[in-house]
């Protein structure tokens, strides 16, 4: 599931700024980055056996390096991902999501949205 217009995708960081204000809303990156691309993840478990749910925030470096951390970053459009053990994380559209995680992907990614205005470059 995508979320539109929420004020994230499009914004221009620099890549510190941006582990910085993620970590802060517990968004993790982990290993999951290259040298030109950012994903953060946001896990929301479920009482549903076996699925777990992510809020997505992936981006891309459009100067310098992520793996020096002078890379400037460009986001992308969030998503919502439901995970199936041990298959792996749907995006589609057809997917079913809780009114309840739905929601509280709303309120996180305005949250980031907010932190994110006091940096955008």
């Amino acid at each position: 599931m995508r979320f539109e217009n929420t004020g994230i995708e499009d914004t221009i960081i620099d890549v510190q700024v941006l582990d910085h204000v993620t970590a802060n809303l517990a968004f993790i990156r982990a290993g999951q980055w290259d040298y030109e691309r950012v994903t953060y993840d946001y896990k929301i478990g479920s009482n549903e056996k076996n699925i777990t749910y992510y809020i997505r925030v992936q981006g891309y470096a459009i100067d310098g390096d992520v793996d020096k951390r002078n890379a400037v970053i460009k986001l992308l459009t969030p998503l919502l991902g439901k995970h199936y053990y041990p298959h792996g994380v749907e995006y589609g559209e057809e997917e079913n999501f809780p009114e309840s995680v739905v929601e509280r992907a709303n309120t996180l990614l305005a949250k980031l949205s907010e932190e994110l205005q006091y940096y955008k470059k």
